[in-house]
């Protein structure tokens, strides 16, 4: 499985990624071992993710999630959310 990722950095911006185990994605960032971007942004926080059965799959939807601007990502996250 492939997961598509939404990270809340600690300045309150947002980064997407990609990773087959979620959990030791997160930890790698907050080590600050992760993405460049995310290294001075710690901690991290997922906001949002979904599931998907290739890497091509992923990827495109990483791609998509990647182009949309904060309002659009926000707007993702919060529709995700489960009251």
């Amino acid at each position: 499985m492939y997961i598509v990722y939404i990270l809340k950095c600690s300045d309150d911006t947002l980064y997407t990624g990609y990773t087959t185990n979620l959990d030791n994605r997160v930890l790698i960032h907050n080590k600050g071992l992760g993405a460049k971007y995310t290294k001075s942004r710690l901690p991290v926080t997922v906001v949002y993710h979904e599931n998907f059965e290739t890497k091509s799959e992923a990827l495109k939807r990483e791609y998509q999630i990647k182009q949309l601007t904060r309002l659009k990502k926000l707007q993702l996250i919060n529709s995700s959310i489960k009251t």
